[in-house]
């Protein structure tokens, strides 16, 4: 019997600091193969209304690890009465990845979110996590979009500007990596107001 092809999100995803929030985006595809076995996979996930995650790797592994750290975050919030710091959030995923060092979570995360201030953290299946103070890209188009950011960027940059970088950075990879692209662009603002996801007619109004 052949080997069975793993649900993977061949991807590229985002994420910014900004001076008033975070901005995280993503693309679309999720491959079987050389299969493109869904066009439209949310890659953006909301952990809590001020933390949002995104992934890159295994669909099943990354579904699982969801399941298990929204689980996690409403205890941390039942036993403390209060929402979790970005930063404790991203060490109990830390933690979770850890765990399961041996038979490693196949994920690579993105983690943003705005408590007193926006915060990001690049975290890998391992379980090693870094706080990134500018930006940061997972998955196969990762290289191009690191291009993009890296032009692009500009410390103090507003939320309304790294829109249009994030989307700038998804669209040049979707164009060279063909494990990235699908039916179009996520992007979502997690700022002071919470997590807001941006409808896509106004991404499309973003200038390439």
């Amino acid at each position: 019997m052949g080997k069975i092809e793993k649900l993977k999100t061949g991807t590229t995803t985002v994420g910014i600091v900004c001076n008033d929030g975070i901005v995280l985006g993503a693309e679309k595809k999720a491959t079987m193969g050389y299969l493109v076995a869904s066009k439209v996979a949310d890659k953006i996930l909301k952990l809590e209304e001020h933390i949002g995650m995104t992934i890159a790797g295994s669909v099943g592994d990354a579904q699982t690890l969801e399941r298990y750290i929204k689980a996690e975050l409403k205890l941390y919030k039942l036993r403390e009465d209060k929402r979790i710091p970005v930063k404790a959030a991203a060490t109990l995923v830390s933690n979770i990845l850890y765990s399961r060092s041996y038979f490693p979570y196949i994920v690579q995360l993105v983690i943003g979110g705005y408590d007193k201030e926006p915060r990001l953290f690049s975290l890998a299946p391992d379980g090693s996590v870094m706080e990134e103070k500018e930006y940061f890209s997972t998955g196969s188009g990762s290289p191009m979009a690191f291009g993009v950011l890296e032009d692009g960027y500009k410390k103090g940059m507003s939320t309304e500007e790294g829109k249009k970088l994030v989307a700038r950075a998804i669209r040049a990879a979707a164009q060279r990596d063909i494990a990235s692209g699908g039916s179009g662009i996520d992007v979502t603002v997690i700022d002071s107001r919470g997590f807001h996801k941006i409808e896509t007619q106004d991404i499309n109004k973003v200038p390439a």
